[in-house]
């Protein structure tokens, strides 16, 4: 992970001393259907020379969200999330994300 990256909550286990005090940046979801998620920007990583973002939902039910990133040009603060459509990618973001967390996260997905 990049120095953009946060700790996933519960998951850290470099030893870093995060803590339920730790702040963490919040991106909010919204979903074809209309619904939106709050979510904790857990970190930005790289797998196969391209960037991901992992998101983790605030509402407790623990969903972690992974998406394609994109930083876009005309502002530094504004990003681009992309959907993950080919399984075998999907797969691979996976397991990066779960040896970066030392988790498995069972129910990763990507809406």
């Amino acid at each position: 992970m990049t120095d953009k990256d946060k700790c996933a909550p519960g998951c850290c286990s470099d030893g870093c001393g995060c803590g339920p005090d730790e702040e963490f940046e919040i991106m909010t979801l919204e979903f074809d259907d209309g619904k939106e998620v709050e979510c904790e920007v857990m970190g930005i990583f790289d797998v196969d020379g391209k960037e991901y973002i992992a998101l983790y939902a605030t509402d407790g039910s623990d969903e972690v969200y992974l998406y394609g990133y994109k930083e876009l040009d005309d502002d530094e603060n504004d990003c681009e999330l992309v959907d993950i459509e080919d399984d075998a990618e999907y797969e691979r973001v996976c397991a990066v994300f779960e040896e970066i967390t030392g988790c498995e996260e069972e129910e990763a997905e990507v809406e």
